[in-house]
């Protein structure tokens, strides 16, 4: 029997205490007393018992007050409490049971059945502590198994993320570059949207590096084309969002998910006049509205096939006279708020 265990017997009657603790000596317990419900409550304050063996009737504090104010203490809710009784009625001992008790013992009671009411219960109460912490234990690898295996998910993501940001790059240097710029600009309003999450911004960050995976399916005589675009070639280039789509729809994996919506809508307007679908206002995700924004900034201060870099001060007024048309006016308001943080990524790479 394990010697540590902490045991609390409470009885008004000294003699009734003397006798208790005279047999459970046999067992080598830690034996500790109290005369009056008050001083049981201060002993469990300043000591943690294994079982407390409580007396029902005494004065000013009974053993049912006793017991129901130990039970609210977080420490002892599982701490086994036996009762120690005179009475013998149904629902004097119905109502220790309902107050906590897990047993009960009439005086005066026979040597043999309290050691070995105290012994089994002393063994319960310690499998349970066992088992509580095995659970925890359990509970913990579990969560740590599961972080593990989504982590693995992730990085999974972001490794197709990087594949796949490789291929465009393959295609132009310059896309190659752009959609770096861009991935950062769209962290960075994204972080400064006080709706948006951290695991909005992440998601954002990995997945706008795809907003242009679509364009791998244009042909590069229209890709990299040096005049304006034909009315003919413009509906073959507008294709890239839908292509994204068909690439990157189905999957059930956050960051593609992010990338498929982001891909779909950072060409529609927030007057409704852009493509594919022709989405409106808050229609268009936050997150398609996001990209579009730093896209756009993206593209007019830098050299592209077809044109040359714009100054900061003309794509800064391109930004500012199409908020509420091309543009989400709260983000372009934000955007505007932080311009010189998005001008020094923009410009970071030339």
């Amino acid at each position: 029997m394990d010697l540590n265990y902490n045991v609390l017997i409470v009885d008004d009657v000294v003699e009734n205490i003397q006798i208790a603790m005279n047999i459970l000596r046999e067992e080598n317990y830690n034996l500790t007393f109290a005369l009056s419900g008050e001083e049981t409550l201060k002993l469990i304050e300043k000591s943690q018992f294994d079982i407390i063996l409580l007396d029902i009737m005494m004065p000013n504090m009974d053993g049912y007050a006793v017991c129901e104010a130990i039970k609210n203490i977080d420490e002892y809710k599982d701490v086994p409490i036996v009762f120690l009784t005179a009475k013998t009625d149904i629902d004097a001992i119905t109502k220790g049971f309902e107050l906590g008790a897990v047993d009960y013992l009439i005086k005066p009671f026979h040597a043999e059945e309290l050691l070995v009411r105290v012994r089994t219960h002393l063994e319960l109460y310690q499998a349970k502590l066992v088992l509580k912490e095995h659970n925890l234990s359990l509970k913990a690898k579990v969560k740590y198994e599961r972080k593990r295996v989504l982590d693995e998910v992730e990085e999974g993501q972001k490794e197709i993320i990087y594949m796949l940001t490789e291929l465009i790059e393959s295609c132009s240097q310059e896309t190659g570059d752009h959609v770096k710029r861009v991935s950062e600009m769209s962290r960075l309003l994204a972080s400064y949207h006080p709706a948006l999450t951290k695991e909005d911004v992440d998601n954002i960050f990995h997945a706008s590096p795809m907003h242009d995976i679509g364009k791998v399916t244009i042909p590069d005589g229209i890709l990299k084309k040096r005049d304006r675009l034909t009315p003919d070639e413009f509906e073959v280039m507008k294709t890239h969002t839908t292509a994204a789509h068909k690439f990157l729809k189905g999957s059930r994996r956050q960051i593609i998910q992010a990338a498929d919506i982001i891909a779909m809508s950072h060409h529609e307007k927030w007057d409704g006049t852009g493509y594919p679908r022709g989405l409106k206002g808050e229609e268009i995700h936050i997150y398609g509205r996001i990209v579009s924004i730093i896209d756009v900034f993206d593209a007019l201060t830098h050299k592209r096939y077809y044109k040359e870099a714009w100054t900061v001060e003309r794509s800064l007024a391109y930004m500012k006279e199409h908020s509420a048309t091309q543009f989400d006016p709260e983000l372009i308001a934000i955007f505007l708020a932080y311009q010189d943080e998005f001008i020094e990524i923009a410009l970071s790479s030339d």
